[in-house]
C-alpha cells in the first residue's frame, strides 16, 4: 500500500512535494519506506545514526501509528533522516509499555531529498490493528510544521486549536 502526505494537520495542502510512505507486509512483518523533501530543519538530532533516540518527535521526522481502536494499543514508529529512530508500543493516549524497541532502519540522503526502510516485526503491533494514520513533522519554532495523512476536517477545528503535540 502507498500513502501520500498532502496536507497539514488542519486539512490544508502542504506547499512541498508529498511524503510517500509506502507498506509491504512480508512473512516476518511490514517493511515501512519512506520517501520525503530533507528540510533540515531543526538540525541532526544529538543521538547517534542508526540508534533509538527518544524526543525524536521534537525534529524532522515521519511517524506512523498501528492502532487497535477497541484496545486503544498501538504502535508508534519514527523515522528521522539522519537515521534515528524510536519504536514505542503503547496502551492508551501516551501510556508508554515498551520503548525503545530495536529496528533494522536505513536511510539515504540528498541535500533536497530522503529515503528510509525500516523492517517492522510482526511482534511489534498490537494484536488485530485496525486504524493506521501517519504524520510529518519539520520546521523550528513559529515555522514549525505538522502534516497529516489523514487531517482533522476543517469544519471541525476550534477556534486557537493547534495540533496535538
Amino acid at each position: 500500500m502507498e500513502f501520500k502526505i498532502e496536507h497539514q494537520w488542519n486539512s490544508l495542502p502542504i506547499s512541498h512535494e508529498p511524503i510517500i510512505i509506502k507498506l509491504t507486509p512480508g512473512n516476518a512483518g511490514i517493511l515501512m519506506e519512506v520517501s520525503a523533501p530533507f528540510f533540515n530543519d531543526p538540525p541532526a538530532p544529538p543521538g547517534e545514526s542508526g540508534k533509538s533516540f527518544n524526543g525524536l518527535w521534537d525534529y524532522e521526522v515521519v511517524e506512523a501509528f498501528f492502532l487497535n481502536g477497541q484496545t486503544e494499543q498501538y504502535l508508534e514508529v519514527e523515522l528521522c533522516p539522519h537515521g534515528q529512530h524510536l519504536v514505542l508500543l503503547l496502551s492508551g493516549k501516551r501510556k508508554v509499555c515498551k520503548q525503545d524497541l530495536p529496528l533494522m532502519f536505513e536511510v539515504s540522503r540528498t541535500s533536497t531529498k530522503w529515503n528510509g526502510k525500516a523492517h517492522l516485526p510482526w511482534s511489534y503491533f498490537p494484536p488485530a490493528f485496525d486504524k493506521f494514520n501517519a504524520f510529518a513533522i519539520h520546521g523550528s519554532g513559529v515555522n514549525r510544521i505538522y502534516e497529516a495523512l489523514y487531517p482533522a476536517p476543517q469544519l471541525e477545528i476550534q477556534k486557537e486549536q493547534k495540533p496535538d503535540l
